[in-house]
């Protein structure tokens, strides 16, 4: 099954994750573990992926973002910054 994207990216909020991420002062690790502790698995190379749009987000995953950097779900799929 192909999977389709807009404007060539595979989601919309990775660039609100990395933008959080950055502010916050964490590196992908740092946000992968996390994660973790929220019981999503999301290893460090997938968040690299996540930020450039080159992978699709899991609901249960835009969740657990939005809850560990503590933005609403509806603000990180609102589009670019």
């Amino acid at each position: 099954m192909k999977i389709y994207g807009i404007n060539g990216r595979k989601n919309i909020a990775g660039s609100r994750i990395k933008a959080i991420r950055e502010r916050n002062g964490w590196s992908q690790a740092d946000l992968a573990a996390k994660l973790q502790v929220e019981n999503v698995v999301v290893e460090q190379k997938a968040i690299s992926r996540i930020e450039r749009g080159e992978r699709l987000i899991a609901d249960y995953e835009l969740f657990a973002f939005s809850k560990v950097l503590k933005v609403s779900m509806e603000w990180l799929v609102s589009g670019k910054m």
